[in-house]
Order: structure tokens, then C-alpha cells, then sequence
């Protein structure tokens, strides 16, 4: 199992790549939150300047955010910079979207924003729609050498439903799975495959794991101030899912544990007064899996740390981290929040086990 580090994109998230390329890591995967965080592709040609082996990733690209064609000339800019190190990482949006108040986007303009961008990567020339009208494109100029679409780039999927991930087996791409819970991780792996299998796919299934924790000391609790700092915002996702969800309508894929019930059901009445009140999303999204608002801090417990984070000591993390290479996962990845860089020198330790 290869391990990867991911991070909301810093103008300078190139000191944290160099440092996990030092370490080991194999991949360093910006994410594409526009709203959030710094741009993801001026990041990584930075980064692509300061390392030699890490792989640079999107983790993940939301189409709707990005025309194609923008999205295909960056991806081939940046291969440029990094040949043979970069991943194109795509989801139809969550943290992007929502940040706007937006749902997923549908699962087949998704569909055909990939088939455009990779023609486009590909040098072929073709049709889609811009500003309502249909329209032929291709990259005009790539024999000049200013971006390079003949070294291979590898494409990966952020697909959690059934259709979205037989899209993924199709594609014959690889798969990023978003999680906390170890038994469902290996569950949602069972039925990928089964999606993989069913496509024909004549290759091996490439599945990266994300996650977001905290490596606790013996005896250490789960609500401590560094697992409060490192694992909070990852508890705090929950909270968002239930307001979004009672304050916009939008799908809530997280069911709320018993135990933590009272804490989310506390921060969706808090949620009520945000402003201004025809964008909640503003205020409830502010820090997403970036760091903990101060009337978020309340309903963050132990518990709701424990349940919803890879947040225990360097002993069971081993344990869990054993288990999802036993049942196929290729990588893991795990977020490291602004501010507590120097937790990746925790996952180093955990990854050299593995070595």
C-alpha cells in the first residue's frame, strides 16, 4: 500500500508536498475549493517545481466550476512541469458546490465533461456546448511544446453511488473513496469492484482512501486540543451535512450516530441563525475541513471526533490502516489541516510501518 497526503490548497502548499516527498508519501492531492482555499493548479506547478518524484493531484476537480477546455490546458501545463506525475482527480462536488449553495452536479453533464477533456488531452477535436451553443474545440497548438499532452496522465474518480462508480469502472479509471468508517470503506470497496468487474475492466482496480484524523498519544482523549485542531474539522462535516440538509434541502449522506444526536441537532438550531438568512451556506461552510468555527466548537465531542474521523492512538490506526490494504485499497490519504503541518511527521511514522 502507497500512502498520500492531501491538503485545502495554500499558495504555498508547496512546502508541504516537499516535506511529504522527503517523507515517502507517493502523492500530494490539492483540493479544487475555490471559495476556501487557494487555487489548486497555481499550487501544484509550484510544487511541481520544488519536488522530483511526488505525484500532484487534484483531490478533487469539480467540473462545473471549470470549462473543459480550461481544465484540459491546465492539467497539460501542469504535466509539463511534472511528466508522468500527475493525477487528474474529478468529483461531481461536494465542499466546492455547497460552499455556493449548490448540490452535486448531474451525473451525466459530468459525464460529458470528462469525454471532452480527455479528447481535448487526447489532440482530437471536439463538440460541446458553450454559453448555450454547440461548439467544435481543440487545442490548436500542442506541437509547440508549451504544454504536454503526450506523457500519460492518470484519471480518478470521486464516485459514491451506484451509477457514478460503473461511470468510474467504464473509464477504467481509478477510485477515491471520502471516509471514516473502516467495515463501510471495505463494503463500498466490495461493490466497486463488482462495478469493475461488471465493465470488463482487463486491469487491476487503483482504490485511494481519504481521510482525516488525528494520531493520538496512549491515554490521550479524543477531544483534546490537538485532536480537537487536527480532527475537528473532519467532526465538523457532519454538523455541515445535517444543516445543509435542514436549512437548503440538499442530501445528507451521513447518518447521525445516537450518540451524537443532541450535539448535531444543537449545532442545526445555532445553524437557524445564520446570516445572512437566504445563504446559510456561507457561515456553515466557512472552515470547511479547513479549522473549527467558534460556534461550531460546542458540538464538537469526543464522541462525534471518535465516530466520524481516523482519529485513535498509532497502534489501532495500524490495525485499521491493515485492514483497508488487506481488502484492496492501493493508497492511502490522509488530510493534513492548515496550521498542524507537522502532523504529517505522525503519518510518516504510521506509513514506515507499512514499508
Amino acid at each position: 500500500m502507497e500512502f498520500g497526503i492531501a491538503m485545502p490548497t495554500d499558495a504555498e502548499s508547496w512546502r508541504l508536498a516537499e516535506r511529504a516527498e522527503a517523507l515517502g508519501f507517493r502523492s500530494a492531492w490539492f483540493y479544487d475549493t475555490q471559495m476556501l482555499s487557494a487555487d489548486c493548479f497555481v499550487a501544484m506547478g509550484a510544487a511541481a517545481m520544488k519536488t522530483r518524484r511526488i505525484r500532484l493531484g487534484t483531490g478533487v476537480l469539480i467540473p462545473s466550476n471549470r470549462i473543459a477546455a480550461v481544465t484540459a490546458n491546465a492539467f497539460a501545463t501542469l504535466n509539463k512541469l511534472a511528466p508522468g506525475r500527475v493525477d487528474m482527480g474529478l468529483g461531481t462536488g461536494f465542499t466546492g458546490r455547497r460552499a455556493m449553495g449548490l448540490g452535486a452536479m448531474k451525473l451525466k453533464e459530468f459525464e460529458e465533461y470528462i469525454h471532452v477533456m480527455l479528447a481535448l488531452i487526447a489532440g482530437e477535436t471536439v463538440e460541446t456546448e458553450i454559453e448555450g451553443q454547440r461548439r467544435k474545440i481543440r487545442l490548436l497548438n500542442p506541437d509547440l511544446g508549451l504544454i504536454d499532452t503526450r506523457t500519460p496522465m492518470r484519471l480518478h474518480l470521486a464516485a459514491a453511488g451506484p451509477r457514478a462508480r460503473a461511470l468510474t469502472a467504464r473509464l477504467g479509471a481509478g477510485w477515491i473513496n471520502f471516509f471514516s468508517d473502516v467495515p463501510a470503506a471495505v463494503a463500498m470497496l466490495g461493490e466497486m469492484r463488482g462495478a469493475w468487474q461488471a465493465s470488463g475492466q482487463p486491469g487491476a482496480l487503483e482504490a485511494t482512501a481519504f481521510v482525516l484524523g488525528c494520531v493520538l498519544e496512549e491515554g490521550e482523549p479524543y477531544d483534546s486540543p490537538r485532536a480537537i485542531a487536527q480532527a475537528g474539522p473532519r467532526a465538523a462535516v457532519m454538523l455541515h451535512r445535517a444543516a445543509d440538509e435542514a436549512l437548503s434541502g440538499l442530501p445528507n449522506i451521513s447518518p447521525v450516530p445516537e450518540s451524537c444526536r443532541a450535539a448535531v441537532e444543537g449545532y442545526v438550531a445555532a445553524a437557524r441563525g445564520f446570516e445572512p438568512k437566504d445563504a446559510p451556506w456561507l457561515e456553515n461552510h466557512r472552515g470547511h475541513l479547513m479549522f473549527l468555527k467558534e460556534e461550531e466548537r460546542p458540538f464538537v465531542t469526543a464522541d462525534l471526533i471518535r465516530l466520524s474521523s481516523f482519529t485513535a492512538t498509532e497502534a489501532e490506526l495500524k490495525r485499521r490502516i491493515g485492514d483497508l490494504r488487506d481488502a484492496g485499497y492501493t493508497e492511502f490519504t490522509v488530510q493534513i489541516v492548515p496550521g498542524q503541518e507537522h502532523a504529517i511527521e505522525d503519518w510518516g511514522r504510521i506509513m514506515r510501518a507499512f514499508r
